[in-house]
């Protein structure tokens, strides 16, 4: 990839929180693949919310949102679109031209992505605690 023709993105990527099954981790990865395919500089990639949909979109109600920030060259924002069209995955994306944010934003999103993989990772382990929790009990 070309310095001179990558542009800062933000994307927006709805998940589906039946298929993600939990999983914030597996689903961040998803995206992380995504955007790895178009040949992305993924910058920050955290989990912005998950919440109650205003109407239902592939039979969801809710929703898990993962917001990412990232260099890309603007050809290849159609091959990330088409990924997320044929992704199971991800319900709907919105990418848009990140050139208003300065470094100060920049930093403070990478501070909240911080955040989001310490509660990936204490989720994972929340998980394998219930796991091995339930092979005690047999």
């Amino acid at each position: 990839m070309s310095d001179a023709t990558a542009k800062l993105y933000e994307g927006m990527f709805l998940i589906n929180q039946q298929n993600a099954a939990g999983d914030l981790s597996a689903a961040m990865e998803h995206v992380t693949e995504i955007l790895n395919r178009a040949k992305a500089e993924v910058l920050v990639l955290h989990k912005w919310d998950e919440r109650r949909l205003a109407y239902p979109i592939k039979g969801q109600k809710r929703g898990l949102y993962i917001y990412a920030l990232f260099n890309v060259e603007g050809v290849q924002l159609a091959n990330i679109e088409r990924d997320c069209n044929l992704s199971e995955l991800v319900m709907r994306v919105m990418l848009l031209r990140a050139d208003h944010m300065g470094e100060t934003e920049i930093a403070l999103a990478k501070d909240n992505a911080v955040t989001s993989h310490a509660e990936a990772a204490l989720r994972r382990s929340d998980d394998a605690d219930d796991a091995a929790g339930d092979d005690d009990s047999e």
